[in-house]
């Protein structure tokens, strides 16, 4: 913002104050920005100006720049922004006025979500020089046809499947899981690409479109023009090695960053307290981990609905731990059950990654040793029928020491007397992208990940805009209120809930726990239900505000969370669906204790007690409102629930930013997102405005000189003799 601040008293000469606010004007007009300040005299507000020449458009999402080892991909503007005329493009036919035939280019190209399609966008990205940049508006139903914008074959650089593991089953050679993938995503885009909802700005932005840039009976529109200008300038370049060490070479006293690793926490618990202070081995523990992932991604930033990709398998796992809790607690199996939310997995598995890295370093609460199996819950929130597929690894499995068949039998055994078959793929093809593709390239484990689908993802939105509560057909009846949808089960709520229970006896049976306390194991559909409602439609709702701690309440939102992992550096607080999913666990299988809210914050049940925080995490939360009253009773929770580090290995561990076996995904800074729309003068008619205003200036300089080099003569006042008399 430009700011000119110009005094003007009596002794001031009249002609340089009204050249200089010509002046001041003539750069306001430049500039688009500037407030004007003169508290003496004449004051002048160009800010008011520029309301009334722009329209701000508020919720307006971008697609960012984010970098890896080899390569860059997303999309940016120039520094000031780009420009261009609005067209709203109705078929892939019209694409001809925009790359070609259309008089006044470039254009920003309007496109329904319809037509937001691999072909026309790349289309798009091929008409250099005439494509300013790209709006696509965001529809309230999802497209029949099904996108995703991801790859066909997700993560498969970083899997286990690789030229050494197997090459026959590299690169989705035998199933490609994710058929309806475009790979959008991992396109670069050098102009501006924002997605808008169906709202009041794509109303503004229509009625401006039609007032102004249609022509009458098909003749060609005339200036005035509606124009969209969108500012979403990156800093990064090149690919992550190189922004790292631009990051690293900064002199500056506030040195400026150009990008970050994406990175976020991973929550683990464990149905018996591990110290957590004590790093690696731990004698005579065997553990069955039981893992899902956290997060999800869209093209656009930090939009990442995630409902089957991510949120089906993190809530079938919480309602399972919570099954679980009074069981493990009365009656504790041989081995212990470690619960395990990645985040990062859409990006090259960062999360897993991580956590297996530093087992294999003796860098975590145990090791690989202490690992006896791995149960993975994957996407399950659309099975069509009461069968899930338990996929399991081909090659492992040639290793007689590695016995999957008896997890297999175990899992189909805890479905019966359910609504739940567990079935196995008839023929042999490798594990579907999951975490435990992580644990098998560090060495063979029993495992087996669970889906809803034998093949091809169910899932015919994955990694997209449109992954969201409709997905999973969560849907309410008409006219309940927001306290009633809370508590409705949903049809989608029992599926999970049966399957969570089917996990939670498997888990347990895994674990070496006797049959005769399977019976009483079984998951709440009303706790899943309200999970579903408060991960999917609201967080901001009374059950999560009763199981969070005071601080964080102003984070729950009268929107669902978004599950985009970020970036590394986001304060910790800040990471809602990361916290949410801590806290949650934290209650669903920790105890109340009663002591004070300080020593709960400060992780002691006493004020002699320093062993607790080894083995135990304290969280105080808020509690539910008393009748008729605001206030809260608040208490203090102890679990075994933690967090831990889920950024690559490549950044703070190895420093290797050009590393092939982790992830190395980074996300550009920028300095402000923004997008507003105007009417914008034919060329000719700014260059002969700018002509003008030049003339002007140098004919009034001039003026001014002639002025002031007579001022003597022309401001001179006659003055009387001083012997006159009267």
């Amino acid at each position: 913002m430009i700011i000119f601040h110009f005094r003007f008293s009596e002794q001031g000469n009249p002609a340089l104050f009204f050249i200089s606010c010509f002046f001041i004007s003539l750069s306001c007009w430049l500039y688009h920005r500037c407030a004007c300040y003169q508290p003496e005299g004449l004051t002048l507000f160009c800010n008011s100006v520029e309301q009334k020449i722009y329209v701000e458009l508020n919720n307006m999402v971008p697609c960012v720049r984010l970098l890896n080892a080899t390569h860059q991909i997303g999309c940016q503007s120039s520094i000031s922004g780009d420009v261009g005329v609005i067209h709203v493009l109705e078929s892939e036919a019209n694409l001809e006025w925009v790359l070609s035939t259309g008089p006044n280019p470039p254009y920003m190209v309007i496109l329904e979500s319809a037509l937001f399609t691999r072909s026309i966008m790349m289309k798009l990205k091929n008409g250099t020089g005439r494509v300013a940049g790209a709006a696509v508006v965001v529809s309230k139903t999802n497209p029949a046809e099904g996108f995703s914008p991801h790859t066909k074959c997700p993560n498969e650089n970083t899997g286990v499947y690789s030229e050494s593991y197997d090459p026959t089953m590299a690169h989705c050679n035998v199933t490609v899981w994710n058929p309806l993938g475009n790979g959008l995503s991992y396109e670069e885009f050098d102009f501006p690409i924002f997605s808008l909802n169906d709202d009041n700005d794509t109303e503004a932005i229509r009625q401006c479109y039609l007032g102004y840039n249609l022509g009458v009976n098909g003749s060609t529109p005339e200036y005035p023009l509606c124009a969209m200008q969108l500012f979403s300038h990156m800093h990064a370049v090149t690919d992550t090695a190189t922004c790292m060490r631009r990051n690293d070479i900064n002199f500056s006293i506030n040195p400026e960053m150009v990008c970050d690793p994406l990175g976020d926490y991973n929550v683990w618990g464990s149905t018996k307290p591990l110290n957590n202070t004590a790093k690696g081995h731990k004698e005579g523990e065997s553990m069955v981990i039981a893992a899902t992932r956290l997060d999800s991604r869209s093209f656009f930033w930090d939009v990442a609905p995630g409902a089957e990709s991510a949120v089906s398998g993190f809530v079938t796992l919480l309602a399972a731990a919570h099954a679980l809790h009074n069981v493990t607690q009365e009656a504790h199996p041989p081995r212990t059950i470690l619960y395990t939310f990645f985040q990062g997995e859409a990006f090259d598995y960062i999360g897993s990654s991580r956590m297996v890295y530093e087992m294999d370093h003796k860098q975590f609460a145990i090791d690989l040793d202490n690992v006896h199996s791995v149960v993975e819950i994957g996407q399950v929130g659309l099975r069509s029928s009461s069968e899930l597929w338990v996929h399991s690894d081909p090659v492992s499995r040639r290793n007689n020491s590695i016995n999957v068949s008896s997890l297999i039998d175990t899992l189909k055994s805890a479905a019966m007397n359910l609504n739940v078959t567990m079935s196995v793929p008839s023929f042999s093809q490798p594990l579907p992208p999951s975490s435990f593709q992580r644990f098998l390239r560090a060495r063979p484990i029993p495992g087996v990940v669970i889906a809803d689908h034998q093949s091809a993802f169910s899932n015919r939105y994955y990694e997209s805009i449109y992954d969201k509560a409709a997905n999973l057909n969560l849907t309410y009846p008409a006219n309940l209120t927001e306290d009633e949808q809370l508590e409705f089960v949903t049809e989608t709520a029992n599926a999970l809930a049966d399957l969570a229970t089917v996990v939670a006896r498997a888990l347990y049976k895994q674990a070496g726990g006797a049959d005769a306390q399977l019976i009483n194991i079984k998951a709440e559909p009303k706790i899943v239900t309200q999970m579903l409602y408060g991960f999917l439609v609201r967080s901001n709702n009374t059950w999560f505000q009763a199981l969070v701690p005071p601080e964080f309440k102003n984070f729950l939102k009268p929107t669902p969370p978004d599950y985009y992992v970020g970036v590394s550096q986001t304060p910790s607080h800040a990471r809602t669906p990361t916290r949410l999913v801590q806290y949650l666990l934290a209650n669903l299988t920790g105890t109340t204790i009663n002591i004070t809210k300080e020593n709960c914050h400060s992780q002691k049940e006493n004020e002699q007690d320093t062993e607790s925080k080894h083995l135990y995490s304290y969280v105080w939360v808020q509690g539910v409102a008393s009748p008729n009253s605001t206030e809260r009773q608040g208490f203090c929770v102890r679990s075994s629930v933690r967090l831990s580090k889920a950024v690559s290995p490549a950044f703070d561990l190895l420093q290797e930013y050009s590393s092939k076996d982790y992830s190395t995904w980074t996300e550009s800074r920028w300095k402000f997102i923004k997008a507003r729309i105007f009417l914008v003068a034919s060329h000719d008619l700014e260059m002969l405005t700018l002509g003008v205003g030049v003339g002007i200036l140098l004919s009034s300089l001039l003026l001014t000189y002639i002025i002031s080099s007579k001022a003597d003569i022309l401001f001179s006042s006659g003055r009387e003799p001083a012997n006159a008399t009267y």
